[in-house]
């Protein structure tokens, strides 16, 4: 009898606090607009499975309690990751490749792999609309450090502007790591709801006339040109920002490794295996830091507010200089294609192109788009880089 009713009460429903149920009701809705609505599925399905794993009691698959302390000297239970590997669960020994940089890192790398710089070479001014687009970033951050967040949670809130999801992971597993799950979940949210948000603003922004802009053909780029230009990214802006370098490194490695033409099956696993692999590592782990008690406060509804301003505010960035630069150009630029500069790749430039095109159907800006697109990857990564030296 003593042994049925300790059975009974190891259950995970008698253990369940109401907390960690709602976390688990959240999850299946995550899991929910992945499967059926499609939202970034590929990261947020394992995201939302991460999060019911680590809220069903008794499983001791992630202890928040075990990263709280780790690495902290002040802390009493101050440990490292032997202490992790020994006492941690599957999800604490998965999320070491998390806190060590090494997930966002990887994806990096196979981003590089898929992604095309000739319209960025073609075009240089694209570039600055890129970087412009990084203006929610640092707005988002002034405001949530007004808002009482300490430097750190406030430049991690910050980085959903990039529209970036790794990159926001890695600066937040720096900076302020109990932040990561809702930061996370913000950042792939709206990374998921581009179509949504970015047209309203691009219509407030712009006149029909300047929508309807049509841009020259973009000039051909050589290969020598596509190989000099992910060497020459890494050697200048690591220079510059050494903070920088592991994220623009493995993006510019992956990049190489596509545009040389003799390292055919590296670039392939780049873009597949590996690739495909570690966003099922990082999306567990992520999910998994969404624990009832880190999640369930009135900070992560804060940071889902502060993300679409952010996000908005980048958006209107890239469009706002792209205004500017017609005012001292000959040659126009359809300010559309300055909303792309926010990452999110390559959904931001469909949404340039979609917009573009309701206003003048032989207008295609989807090529002109993926400049701006591409430069904000890289910009996002050297903002991370930006506010990891001034605060890490």
């Amino acid at each position: 009898m003593e042994d049925i009713i300790r059975f009974f009460g190891s259950m995970g429903f008698m253990n369940m606090t109401w907390q960690q149920g709602l976390m688990i009701i959240l999850s299946f809705f995550l899991l929910y607009l992945a499967i059926k609505k499609q939202y970034e599925p590929l990261l947020l399905l394992p995201i939302a499975f991460g999060m019911l794993l680590t809220n069903l009691p008794q499983a001791g698959m992630f202890h928040n309690d075990l990263w709280v302390a780790f690495l902290d000297a002040n802390s009493p239970a101050y440990h490292s990751y032997g202490t992790i590997m020994k006492e941690g669960g599957l999800l604490d020994i998965l999320y070491i490749g998390v806190k060590a940089g090494i997930y966002p890192c990887l994806i990096f790398m196979g981003v590089g792999a898929m992604t095309d710089f000739g319209p960025l070479i073609a075009n240089p001014k694209s570039l600055l609309l890129g970087a412009a687009a990084q203006l929610g970033i640092f707005i988002t951050f002034l405001c949530a450090n007004w808002m009482g967040f300490t430097p750190a949670e406030a430049g991690s809130i910050g980085i959903i502007g990039g529209a970036d999801g790794p990159t926001s992971i890695f600066l937040t597993s720096k900076l302020a790591p109990h932040l990561l799950g809702p930061i996370a979940i913000a950042a792939y949210s709206y990374m998921a709801l581009v179509p949504v948000i970015q047209p309203p603003i691009m219509k407030a922004l712009t006149t029909k006339k300047e929508r309807a802009i049509k841009m020259s053909q973009l000039r051909p780029v050589s290969k020598t040109e596509k190989i000099i230009f992910p060497i020459a990214i890494t050697a200048i802006v690591s220079l510059i920002l050494p903070d920088a370098a592991p994220l623009i490194g493995c993006l510019m490695l992956g990049n190489l490794a596509k545009e040389c033409g003799v390292v055919d099956r590296l670039s392939k696993t780049m873009q597949n295996e590996l690739m495909n692999i570690v966003v099922i590592f990082l999306g567990l782990t992520v999910g998994a830091t969404a624990t009832a008690d880190t999640f369930l406060n009135i900070k992560t509804l804060m940071i889902l507010a502060m993300g679409i301003v952010a996000f908005s505010m980048g958006t209107a960035g890239g469009l706002l200089l792209a205004k500017l630069m017609n005012v001292f150009s000959k040659e126009k630029i359809n300010p559309l294609i300055g909303s792309a500069g926010v990452s999110a790749v390559p959904m931001a430039a469909r949404v340039s192109q979609t917009v573009g095109q309701e206003e003048n159907p032989s207008n295609f800006l989807l090529m002109h788009a993926m400049g701006p697109n591409v430069a904000g990857v890289i910009g996002s990564a050297v903002a991370a880089g930006i506010l990891l030296t001034m605060l890490g």
